[in-house]
């Protein structure tokens, strides 16, 4: 799994190091439609020698890192575009003026990933879908069906499963931390174990399509091809002096 993330409390509490963008959260209101899901991304601020490591070779650490926000900017934009209650940027180091309006900003937890994840829906009061940072394909079309009208009627939980085995996309209609402490992250059975938990758990688990996350150049490559109008596809092909197709 390639998400990084989480946060720690409700976001939007005075001095706790949240960041509202517009005042009052105006900026959510103006962003895109309201509906009743709490979308969360969970990322790395791109720094270089931080970020998309595993770039390195054949990219250097400042183009990995210009590749990750590149891709980052592709799934900010592609969540404002969708309908929610309430957009959450869960951060692992500063946010600056690439955080688009329409996002509050909140700190990643301490812990390994399972309890960063797990922090993160724990600073959610309602039905939350999160998603990462390695897949800047995303699109309306594919998060559709959990942010449809009904789409939480008899379901418990959202799973977009990654080529690696991984998963890139969770939502959970009752976001119980401890439906993802302890599940090994970061290995290839993550995602299997992930929903298992969640279907031993007794929910009603419906899936999302599988994707390819931005873990290597061949990575980088495939998903550019498959979202040419991006920024990530134009930063990669500058980047590779060669058009993706």
């Amino acid at each position: 799994m390639s998400v990084y993330g989480d946060g720690s409390g409700r976001a939007g509490a005075d001095g706790d190091g949240t960041r509202r963008t517009g005042a009052d959260g105006d900026g959510i209101r103006q962003a895109g439609a309201y509906g009743p899901t709490e979308l969360l991304v969970i990322a790395k601020e791109p720094v270089a020698g931080r970020v998309k490591t595993r770039l390195c070779p054949p990219f250097s650490p400042a183009e990995a890192a210009e590749l990750a926000a590149a891709a980052l900017a592709d799934t900010l934009e592609a969540v404002l575009g969708l309908p929610a209650r309430r957009r959450v940027l869960v951060l692992d180091g500063r946010p600056g003026p690439w955080v688009p309006p329409g996002f509050e900003v909140v700190p990643q937890s301490a812990g390994g990933l399972d309890e960063r994840l797990a922090a993160a829906f724990g600073g959610c009061t309602g039905p939350a879908l999160l998603v990462g940072m390695d897949t800047p394909q995303i699109t309306a079309a594919l998060l559709a069906p959990a942010l449809a009208p009904g789409a939480w009627d008899g379901v418990g939980a959202w799973f977009g499963p990654a080529e690696d085995g991984g998963f890139w996309a969770l939502g959970l209609a009752d976001p119980d931390p401890e439906l993802l402490h302890e599940v090994p992250m970061s290995v290839p059975e993550t995602g299997a174990v992930q929903r298992r938990r969640l279907v031993r758990a007794g929910l009603v688990v419906r899936d999302l399509p599988v994707l390819v996350d931005v873990d290597t150049a061949a990575d980088a490559h495939r998903v550019a091809s498959a979202a040419p109008g991006g920024r990530f596809a134009s930063v990669f092909g500058r980047l590779t002096g060669a058009g993706v197709r």
